[in-house]
């Protein structure tokens, strides 16, 4: 079983701290106002976070999808 991870697209963040909001886990912060940024370390990828956000900015992923897209 892969691991997930929330992730979020900034481009589409509105920062209106929903996400953080509904994060179980107190993963999510809203950085400097301008966008939510996921801590990885506390995140388990529920998808709470993904279900709540009115913008549609966030996506939980699996991991390895997203260290390949990384080039790692």
């Amino acid at each position: 079983m892969s691991k997930r991870r929330a992730t979020v697209n900034i481009e589409v963040c509105v920062a209106c701290g929903v996400c953080a909001n509904q994060c179980p886990r107190e993963a999510i912060s809203i950085y400097r106002g301008c966008y939510a940024e996921v801590d990885t370390d506390k995140c388990v990828g529920c998808g709470i976070c993904e279900k709540a956000c009115p913008a549609n900015a966030i996506e939980v992923r699996d991991i390895e999808d997203m260290e390949a897209e990384n080039g790692k």
